[in-house]
């Protein structure tokens, strides 16, 4: 066989993996129509070659690269033509099946190939309590700055994943044959692939595997933005050749459907594919009253799998790895300041804790009951040392520690724990969630409120009413007439 028909079906193999469904397809498309694929696609198959014959035009019988066979002498007028049969034979043994084509047949090629990759799996539970709280933070903000976009579980984990792989460096690797013997490549650059679902019009599914490129040599912001780039190209059908190429770990996410524990195949080229399962209670609790949960400390979990090519990656590694991934999931190197810092999230995150929860213990029950009512009170005397009042951001986040919940023995852990909150809110009791998000709505936002200096214990109190609890939405122009006042009001102090 000529090198020009191993190169391209090589380069296929190696480089897009279960994506060949698709290349196939666009090519289909490019034969009928060149200008109706996108530019990148059209410099790509000036010089491709289909791996199945079905993806030439017609029944495709005939591969492309075959020479156009000279045209059939009409038939006599009086000979009807036969008509084309409706649907595959079935074969003799009478049991309806059918041959598979195109982009099916591809993924049994895919497959198959995959078992020539011996594989081995780690797989790792990691607690997903932290990482839920600090997702909630960021997003609440981001909502609240009008920013396109939230933040999901997948991007975080995604993040962490890449920032394991920096840390271990043998994951981000592949097997090759160099001179008919075993080498390994080692990538310079995480190209994170992320397994994205399709549904088709006909109601079947089709996997696609973009990836992000250099996503080690971005910020986290870069990240979310380039991850939110590839999901909405995929879905509007404008993702290019190129987005598909040189993947060196993949990103597979089957929690969203509710599966807890995967085992993905690791196609060739690829050193290793990540798994991460669902985010939710384990099984076993899931049918419990939350006030038990709540109690016990009972948090959310997540199964992450790490599939890897044993032949370049061994076992420890692999562990290592998902270790790494887990410490970053609970705050580890600094990993939420990091994510923050990069969205210009103006607050410290959550911190990962152990519960220190008393169990039917009287006297430490109100202890701890005590110290809400002082976390209560301090907010209403200094929650203005951390509202948001700097438009530029040119200070770093700081939560002086009279505010912090640790400070007073609280932890996410009791976050979904109910406490007396003596009338915040005009309610008697609320869990700790809800307690610290009236008090920062009505303290700790975009407005910096100080009046606990006040000697009349009415008029403090009608501003706690006031601003406790309080839901209004001001009409954009009423905040530009806000902010002509204030700064009338400026000019004028400034002048007296």
């Amino acid at each position: 066989m000529a090198a020009e028909d191993v190169t391209p079906v090589g380069r296929l193999e190696g480089d897009f993996g279960p994506n060949v469904g698709l290349v196939e397809e666009i090519y289909r498309q490019w034969l009928d129509d060149p200008a109706s694929v996108a530019e990148s696609w059209q410099d790509f198959f000036a010089d491709y070659r289909p791996r199945l014959p079905s993806a030439a035009p017609g029944n495709g019988e005939a591969a492309v690269a075959a020479p156009p066979a000279p045209a059939p002498a009409p038939a006599p007028a009086t000979a009807p033509a036969p008509a084309p049969p409706s649907a595959p034979a079935a074969p003799s043994d009478g049991s309806g099946a059918v041959l598979l084509r195109g982009a099916a047949a591809l993924t049994v090629k895919n497959m198959e190939a995959s078992l020539s990759v011996p594989t081995a799996t780690s797989a790792r539970v990691v607690p997903a309590g932290l990482l839920e709280v600090n997702r909630r933070v960021a997003n609440n903000y981001l909502v609240r700055v009008q920013r396109q976009g939230k933040i999901s579980f997948t991007h975080l984990i995604g993040w962490a994943i890449v920032r394991g792989l920096q840390k271990m460096p043998v994951m981000n690797s592949s097997f090759a044959t160099v001179d008919g013997k075993p080498g390994v490549i080692r990538h310079p650059h995480v190209n994170l692939g992320l397994a994205v679902d399709v549904a088709k019009s006909d109601g079947s599914h089709r996997l696609l595997v973009p990836n992000i490129k250099g996503a080690d040599t971005l910020d986290f912001d870069g990240y979310f933005a380039a991850y939110e780039d590839i999901i909405r190209r995929v879905r509007s059908g404008k993702i290019g050749a190129d987005d598909f190429a040189g993947t060196t770990v993949t990103l597979t996410n089957p929690g969203t459907i509710g599966t807890v524990h995967s085992v993905p195949r690791l196609m060739p080229g690829q050193g290793a594919i990540i798994g991460v399962g669902t985010i939710d209670y384990p099984a076993e609790y899931q049918g419990a009253d939350p006030r038990t949960l709540a109690r016990l400390g009972l948090g959310k979990v997540v199964t992450l799998t790490s599939t890897y090519d044993h032949r370049i990656i061994q076992g420890a590694e692999s562990g290592e790895f998902l270790r790494s991934v887990h410490e970053f999931l609970l705050g580890a190197d600094g990993f939420y300041d990091e994510v923050f810092a990069s969205l210009r999230v103006p607050y410290e995150p959550a911190r990962w804790k152990r519960d220190n929860n008393p169990d039917h213990d009287a006297e430490d029950e109100v202890d701890k009951q005590a110290r809400v009512l002082q976390l209560i009170n301090i907010y209403r005397v200094r929650g203005h040392l951390i509202a948001d009042l700097d438009p530029l951001g040119r200070k770093s986040a700081h939560t002086p520690i009279e505010l912090d919940p640790i400070h007073y023995g609280l932890t996410i852990w009791d976050l979904e724990r109910t406490f007396a909150t003596g009338g915040l809110a005009a309610s008697k009791t609320m869990k700790l969630v809800d307690i610290l998000g009236v008090l920062r709505d009505a303290y700790s936002r975009t407005v910096g409120i100080e009046y606990m200096h006040i000697q009349d214990p009415d008029q403090k109190e009608w501003i706690q009413q006031q601003v406790e609890g309080a839901r209004v939405d001001v009409p954009l122009s009423d905040k530009r007439r806000i902010l002509e006042r204030l700064n009338a009001a400026e000019a004028f102090e400034r002048f007296l």
